[in-house]
């Protein structure tokens, strides 16, 4: 696996300390959250099928970039569809998750995963971008400027997958139970219920072709925007 020094890295955001330090910073709780059956019952049964479904949409050879870690196998399937021919580049803004992804990702050397800030354009090309439940984990403002760095590097035909919660339908059994989810421990989600993901984009979403489709009663959403 190839490691890439960061000279100066990015600060923490306050909001990841504040909000999700215990999730995502404290080394105990990392290590057993990491875990695929974990992921599996946080996301009601429904990860690995929501994770088939961005590996339908990877090719083997592709240069794809991820722009935050992802707790369970996430990492390593898409690594293992791209296969050796490819390149997976892993980013996340906060070392211990950086050290974690670089140790379960050690054999698989076209795989590279480096500090860095998910809202910042990546350096060069990739045929695919893969955003997995990242943008309900941070501020609107934030959202606004991930969507658009994920776009920045596409190539022509180059794709950017979104998959994140969605407002479900009406009368959906779990919606009082997400919503007290959200007040307590995701409080920036709520605003994807009420603001599609390609209105993020800004301008530049105009160049790209979307398409989106919900999953699981509309829990759930996989939005895809093709560079036309």
């Amino acid at each position: 696996m190839h490691i890439e020094s960061v000279v100066s890295p990015p600060a923490l955001p306050r909001y990841l300390s504040d909000v999700y330090g215990w999730a995502y910073l404290t080394p105990w709780t990392a290590w057993l959250l990491d875990r695929q059956w974990v992921v599996q019952s946080i996301l009601w049964g429904n990860a690995q099928r929501l994770i088939d479904e961005v590996l339908g949409l990877i090719s083997a050879g592709d240069r794809v970039f991820q722009p935050a870690a992802v707790y369970g196998d996430f990492s390593r399937q898409l690594a293992q569809r791209i296969g050796s021919a490819g390149h997976l580049r892993i980013g996340d803004i906060a070392p211990l998750q950086v050290a974690l992804t670089r140790r379960k990702t050690a054999d698989l050397p076209q795989v590279k995963v480096v500090l860095g800030d998910a809202s910042r354009p990546q350096p060069g090309s990739f045929d695919a971008v893969t955003c997995f439940f990242l943008l309900h984990e941070v501020p609107d403002q934030v959202k606004r400027g991930i969507a658009a760095a994920m776009l920045a590097p596409l190539r022509s035909g180059g794709k950017a997958i979104f998959v994140d919660y969605h407002r479900p339908r009406p009368f959906h059994p779990l919606k009082p139970l997400m919503r007290w989810i959200f007040k307590r421990l995701e409080p920036f989600a709520d605003s994807l219920w009420h603001a599609e993901i390609e209105q993020l984009a800004g301008p530049q979403a105009d160049r790209f072709r979307w398409n989106k489709h919900t999953r699981f009663g509309g829990l759930y959403q996989i939005v895809i925007a093709e560079r036309v």
